[in-house]
């Protein structure tokens, strides 16, 4: 049996199919779902109302007029790649074109995000702001534990204040506690880096730089050398032992004097607002505290600005960890209401999401009639009248090259055996492709390499390659004629109808054609459709 996996998982994907079919994986023809019951949630109208109305003032004071609403069916892809990190299967989206109850769109986001897939998904893009990418230290250290733990939190929709204060004061075994993963990720050189651990916590949690207050007060913010040690002063008292991550009561920070062979204890202090700082307890607890206080903004709007940049592929504020103070209460930002929102409804992480994907910007379409050149492009993604043009992430591209493979869903319910080989295969090719790493909402160029990858890479060959199991092969196969096997290669690669003149040009081609004709024509188009420009970006 051990043999046999082994062999499974390095095959090509397109052998891979077919030994799926060998050990009982569903691949039926027909597109069946379960109806989309889940509803938006109670109160999300008003925020949404709020935020629109924000939008639509500066869109007025700055004489801009936004794009046109996007088509539903775009809708979909653009919160399939945000949630789950591929592109919907034509399964999916065969299901949502039958959908023609109301509020579609809301409904299919409730859906997608009670799926465990976003579970999945955004326990890895949230880890790599918390624990980076790194595997570091083996002995010390299971970023693994720490991604799956996070993915069972989110697929509970644990409120994310108390995530967060696990993550900071969690003690024992970095195996049997994964929440301390976040503390042994600090580990450097066998030792555990205050400094580290500080900087990381206010950048993840609090959307601020503070590192280069470490050596001197910042040039440009209100931080001061002396916050930074105080905060860093929090992480004095942790110690690895073989019990884990513990913590002694009785040690002290200690720091050395520049220039001098002297040390000076520093004692754990906040910044700002210490009334909300607990008066006793111990110290990582208390400083879990003082970050997830209800008044505390910089909190709430710091995760609000993140996950505004996952779903748009930007934040509302860049950098997104170096957002400025909040401004005056009675004359609130979107960050603001966002993160009013957030708290108010028990820091629901799902409802946040739910939020945004309900706004104007969200649901507006990436084409404008007057976007003519790059500097109007750029004003009005500025504004956000329009929404803004992205590169999809390495493991997006290869989740929706995986996905588009098949016209069944690859989720939970997928063979174990065939989930195994799309991870593999996708830490595979985000290895060759380039991790973005920590870092990766910053806006970065593709890279000719890349676009080799994809073009001539194993990974897109096998996607487009027609079997009977295959995508590309059933298309070929059992469409009922040439219009429709243009259009389900079209929605399968890039979850859009074919225009006009697409569908003109691609039906000529298939015309009259039969078997290894017709099914060499249609891995042409696919190979195609995969390696456009479109298909790499979040349109």
């Amino acid at each position: 049996m051990i043999a046999r996996i082994i062999v499974i998982l390095v095959m090509p994907l397109s052998v891979t199919i077919l030994v799926m079919a060998a050990v009982n994986v569903p691949i039926e023809t027909e597109i069946s779902m379960a109806a989309i019951q889940p509803q938006p949630p109670d109160g999300l109208r008003e925020t949404v109302a709020r935020i629109d109305q924000l939008v639509d003032e500066t869109w007025s004071r700055s004489a801009i007029e936004p794009a046109p609403p996007a088509d539903d069916i775009v809708l979909l892809r653009r919160l399939s790649l945000a949630l789950h990190g591929t592109i919907p299967s034509l399964e999916q989206i065969r299901a949502f074109q039958s959908d023609d109850a109301p509020n579609r769109v809301s409904r299919w986001t409730e859906h997608l995000l009670a799926d465990s897939r976003f579970a999945d998904y955004f326990a890895e893009r949230l880890a790599r702001v918390y624990v980076g990418t790194e595997n570091g230290p083996f002995i010390q250290f299971r970023r693994d534990r720490f991604v799956s733990w996070l993915g069972e939190a989110l697929l509970e929709n644990r409120p994310y204040d108390l995530i967060v204060r696990d993550i900071l004061s969690e003690h024992g075994l970095w195996t049997d506690r994964p929440a301390t993963n976040f503390i042994t990720a600090g580990v450097a050189n066998g030792e555990l880096d205050e400094n580290k651990l500080a900087g990381r916590t206010v950048r993840a949690f609090l959307g601020q730089r503070i590192d280069c207050a470490q050596c001197h007060d910042h040039p440009f913010d209100d931080w001061k050398q002396s916050d930074f040690e105080g905060i860093a002063a929090f992480f004095g008292q942790t110690k690895l032992s073989l019990l884990g991550v513990q913590d002694d009561t009785n040690r002290v920070y200690e720091i050395e004097i520049a220039e001098s062979d002297e040390t000076r204890i520093v004692s754990a202090g906040v910044p700002f607002h210490d009334s909300w700082l607990p008066a006793d307890g111990p110290l990582r607890e208390r400083l879990a505290h003082w970050l997830t206080h209800r008044d505390n903004r910089r909190f709430e709007r710091s995760i609000a600005n993140r996950v505004w940049g996952l779903m748009f592929g930007r934040p509302f504020i860049e950098p997104v960890d170096d957002i400025p103070d909040p401004g005056d209460e009675t004359d609130p930002d979107v960050l603001d209401i966002l993160g009013a929102d957030f708290r108010e409804h028990g820091y629901d992480l799902r409802r946040l999401i739910s939020v945004i994907a309900a706004t104007k910007p969200f649901r507006l379409d990436s084409t404008h009639e007057f976007a003519s050149d790059a500097a109007t492009v750029e004003s009005l993604e500025s504004v956000w009248a329009i929404f803004p043009l992205v590169r999809l992430r390495p493991e997006q591209i290869i989740g929706a090259m995986l996905q588009a493979s098949t016209v069944k869903t690859i989720d939970q319910n997928t063979h174990v055996l065939f989930r195994a080989i799309k991870q593999l295969r996708s830490n595979a090719f985000v290895k060759e492709y380039g991790d973005l790493g920590d870092d990766e909402l910053q806006n970065r160029p593709g890279t000719i390499a890349q676009a080799l990858l994809r073009m001539n890479g194993e990974f897109s060959a096998d996607a487009s390659h027609a079997t009977i199991f295959s995508s590309a092969g059933r298309v070929a196969s059992w469409s009922s004629n040439d219009g429709t096997c243009i259009e389900n290669c079209f929605f399968v690669c890039l979850t859009r109808a074919p225009t006009e003149q697409e569908l003109t040009h691609f039906t000529k081609q298939l015309s009259g054609t039969t078997g290894k004709q017709r099914s060499s024509l249609v891995e042409d188009l696919y190979w195609s459709l995969l390696n456009s420009p479109e298909f790499s970006w979040n349109h």
